[in-house]
């Protein structure tokens, strides 16, 4: 069978299967914006579980959090309790006047087309004090040019939650044209229940072709780089610097809207 996404539908499904018990993205991102003198009014971007928003919170700022699934918002309300929970689509969204636009763990990467990049960019314009901050963590598209090994080869994972083990079989291939990364993931699970199959896609943005975007948008980039950030290895920890490169598998920015 096909399903949206077993992850996203299942929300504590999803925090088993990426735990964040000392709440890196949160802290990294409460690094940004104190390292950058953001205001304390926060959105979060494709927010999810709520766990990056409630720990924003918990630093004093008032935070919304916004998500497209509904059952993600729930969980969210119900375990990340502190920021308001909003439905929304980053594409277009008008939810108030902020300081900082958080957007982490490639949310901004579900925009697949040019006008839904400049639909994003257009709607934080409009959400940000002047000198608002935009603080976005994503996969690099730069680190896919010619590594072939990472693609069109199943990879399996496995993990076990509440007395069930589950196993995903993920493949990963680029679509050129479209300028996307497309992947197909199988789950199958050891309780007899059917296998799931989902497929999903992010935009391979390159790193300058980002910063093109962004000031064409009237923000001026402060950081962009690879790490250290809150998914790289090794992960970022206190007192980390921002650093130069660009080349490892995620990718990290920092721009202030002009005023």
């Amino acid at each position: 069978m096909t399903s949206g996404n077993l992850l996203t539908d299942n929300p504590e499904l999803y925090e088993a299967r990426f735990p964040d018990p000392e709440r890196l993205a949160g802290r990294w991102a409460e690094d940004c914006l104190r390292r950058y003198a953001a205001g304390p009014r926060v959105l979060d971007l494709g927010c999810g579980t709520g766990r990056d928003a409630a720990q924003l919170h918990a630093t004093g700022r008032t935070v919304v959090g916004a998500d497209l699934s509904e059952a993600m918002l729930a969980y969210a309300r119900d375990r990340h309790p502190g920021p308001q929970y909003v439905h929304a689509d980053l594409r277009d969204f008008s939810l108030g006047v902020f300081d900082a636009v958080v957007c982490l763990d490639s949310s901004l990467l579900y925009c697949h087309s040019n006008d839904d990049l400049d639909g994003f960019l257009a709607s934080c314009r409009r959400s940000l004090a002047p000198g608002g901050l935009l603080v976005a963590e994503m996969r690099n598209g730069a680190y896919f040019l010619g590594r072939d090994g990472l693609l069109n080869t199943p990879k399996v994972n496995a993990f076990a939650w509440q007395g069930t083990s589950y196993r995903s079989t993920t493949t990963l291939y680029v679509d050129r044209t479209a300028q996307l990364l497309r992947r197909t993931r199988v789950w199958a699970a050891d309780n007899d229940s059917a296998s799931i199959e989902q497929r999903s896609a992010w935009r391979l943005l390159l790193p300058q072709e980002l910063r093109h975007f962004l000031t064409s948008h009237g923000f001026t980039v402060l950081a962009l780089h690879d790490g250290p950030g809150p998914r790289t290895e090794p992960p970022w920890k206190e007192g980390d610097l921002p650093g130069t490169a660009a080349e490892a598998d995620r990718l990290h920015v920092v721009a202030r809207l002009d005023a």
